[in-house]
């Protein structure tokens, strides 16, 4: 079985938010740290890993990220709190 992941990255505690997915979460992190590429998170200086689930299925990882994207800013940090109050970088957790 092959993980995919749904993601939020922020800028700080409460600041600009990021949803994305990925099949490979501690290289999308890092690339998004390192602004391997142009777009938003470079942009927003987005990189810190506040949340994350993982999926088997990868239409599963994408319906639950277009999901989240529809929500509204206060959903996206209750779902972030309700795992990690702290606004921890949860990226150490993968390595």
């Amino acid at each position: 079985m092959r993980d995919y992941f749904v993601y939020m990255l922020a800028s700080q505690r409460n600041g600009t938010l990021y949803v994305g997915v990925t099949n490979d979460l501690a290289r999308r992190v890092g690339e998004h740290r390192d602004k391997a590429a142009p777009g938003f998170t470079r942009r927003y200086e987005v990189g810190i890993l506040v949340w994350y689930e993982a999926f088997g299925d990868i239409n599963d990882a994408i319906a639950r990220e277009k999901q989240i994207k529809g929500w509204n800013r206060a959903w996206k940090i209750r779902l972030i709190e309700k795992e990690n109050s702290g606004w921890n970088d949860l990226a150490a957790r993968l390595m």
